[in-house]
């Protein structure tokens, strides 16, 4: 799945720990989500969705 997250927290200058932290996830966990190796859960990827302030489809392509 290809998705956005990366490009999304660099537009708002926020460290992978920064964005683990809002979502009560591991840094490691951002990473793998970016890089492609870890797709999330739903209530995850709804989380990510929210701290966006977009869909999940703005985020996510399959």
């Amino acid at each position: 799945m290809n998705n956005r997250l990366k490009e999304l927290r660099l537009a708002r200058q926020w460290s992978q720990g920064q964005l683990a932290e809002t979502l009560s996830v591991s840094r490691q966990t951002v990473n793998a989500i970016e890089n492609g190796r870890y797709d999330p859960s739903l209530p995850l990827a709804f989380a990510i969705a929210a701290a966006f302030a977009l869909k999940i489809e703005d985020i996510f392509q399959p």
